[in-house]
């Protein structure tokens, strides 16, 4: 196995030298990335040096980076990030005690884009239907969607789903706010509803049946299909184009950091959703020192919208948004649907917290994101007292200019040949 290795100025080069020779690799360079302490000058690692691994990888294409460095050279922090670069290339990265993989992707024949994110509940689901609905203005769309609560077969969902069936399908014992059907509804394109089960460091899944799904979608004669993650899971496709979700409220950290780093090297658009929690810039500025050149990151935020008229009506609004966005929903919802809120919950996550409050609950409509308990909790509740049951959509709403993030996803969305 031709390997590249990643050596440091800690470790006399004797030494490491040896390892070279022990070690069952076939070592054909190595890359110098710090420390000066036990190096002499002239010093010789039987290998030639590389400046840096991307030219090492491109020239040499090795089976494996084999990192041979250690502490105070390569810490946590700084091996996460050299991780993420190596696995961009699609190479493993192995070290003492651990390995590395990019994630495992199956070709697929047609023009596709990935939209993949940093963590759950960042809005991706919400970024995926926005970008369906730019696409099938002019294009046949398929969504392929992947979820922890999708079903055993990957199943075609061509109609979008009503509560009534919703409901069905919930006392049937299946989840039905998973992101395939949630997809459908709000967006009305075919999707294709897959489950995973597991996710790696840099988003591997441990099963799924996305592949079988993938050829499912074939059969649609779809023009380009939009493979939606699952958390910071990826769709095992080499899909054309990717496009990364990133939480403005997410620790900046995390969210350009560890294997989230490997995410945001391959994606070719960024759009950082909840650009309105405090901090936001802080997530942004550390996701545009990761991104490669050239590659935008576009700030914007997710406004809710009833799929039907409920202006004049008392209306009782439910989410799975952090506790601080909770206001801001309220005046933005009765701003733009003319209802009053009487009511704003963040606990669709929370079956618990969830029915406590829904005891306390007086209004006329239930409005609901189609997430985790909104039909098995919500929309029963809804149904027992005679209350209207009303979906909502998450648009997807730029906040540095009108009309800039379409234009970024149809810039992505544009194939060669």
């Amino acid at each position: 196995m031709r390997a590249l290795a990643i050596v440091d100025g800690e470790h006399y080069a004797p030494v490491v030298r040896d390892a070279l020779a022990e070690l069952p690799y076939d070592f054909v360079a190595a890359v110098l990335v710090g420390g000066q302490e036990k190096l002499r000058g002239g010093d010789e690692y039987g290998v030639p040096l590389v400046s840096d691994v991307e030219s090492g990888i491109e020239a040499l294409a090795p089976d494996v980076v084999v990192d041979l460095s250690d502490e105070p050279v390569l810490g946590p922090v700084a091996r996460f990030a050299l991780a993420s670069r190596v696995l961009a290339r699609g190479v493993p990265y192995v070290g003492a005690d651990f390995r590395l993989d990019p994630p495992a992707l199956q070709t697929f024949p047609l023009p596709s884009i990935a939209v993949v994110g940093t963590g759950k509940r960042v809005g991706k689901t919400a970024v995926t239907g926005h970008l369906a609905r730019l696409l099938a203005r002019e294009k046949r769309v398929v969504v392929v969607a992947m979820g922890r609560g999708g079903p055993p077969e990957p199943e075609v969902v061509s109609v979008p789903p009503t509560v009534d069936a919703l409901l069905q399908l919930s006392r049937s014992g299946r989840h039905a706010a998973s992101d395939h059907l949630e997809t459908a509804a709000l967006v009305g394109v075919p999707t294709v509803g897959c489950r995973r089960c597991g996710g790696g460091l840099a988003g591997g899944v441990a099963t799924s049946n996305v592949a079988e799904g993938a050829r499912v979608a074939l059969d649609l004669d779809p023009e380009v299909v939009v493979f939606d993650g699952s958390g910071a899971a990826l769709p095992p496709v080499a899909t054309n184009r990717m496009v990364a979700v990133v939480g403005g409220h997410q620790d900046p950290d995390v969210a350009a950091g560890y294997l989230n780093a490997y995410r945001l090297l391959r994606a070719d658009l960024v759009v950082l959703t909840m650009a309105e929690a405090s901090g936001w810039r802080d997530v942004r500025d550390a996701v545009r020192r990761v991104v490669r050149q050239g590659v935008e990151v576009v700030p914007a935020r997710l406004r809710p919208r009833p799929l039907v008229d409920v202006s004049g009506r008392s209306v009782a609004y439910f989410s799975a948004a952090p506790p601080e966005a909770l206001e801001r929903l309220r005046e933005e919802l009765e701003s733009a649907s003319g209802a009053t809120v009487a009511h704003v919950s963040g606990n669709l996550a929370n079956r618990a917290a969830l029915h406590d409050e829904l005891a306390r609950v007086d209004a006329d409509v239930f409005v609901v994101e189609l997430k985790a308990a909104a039909i098995d909790v919500v929309a029963e509740a809804a149904e027992e007292r005679g209350a209207e049951i009303v979906l909502a959509a998450n648009d997807v709403v730029a906040i540095d200019g009108d009309g800039e993030l379409d234009e970024r996803l149809l810039e992505v969305a544009k194939f060669q040949g």
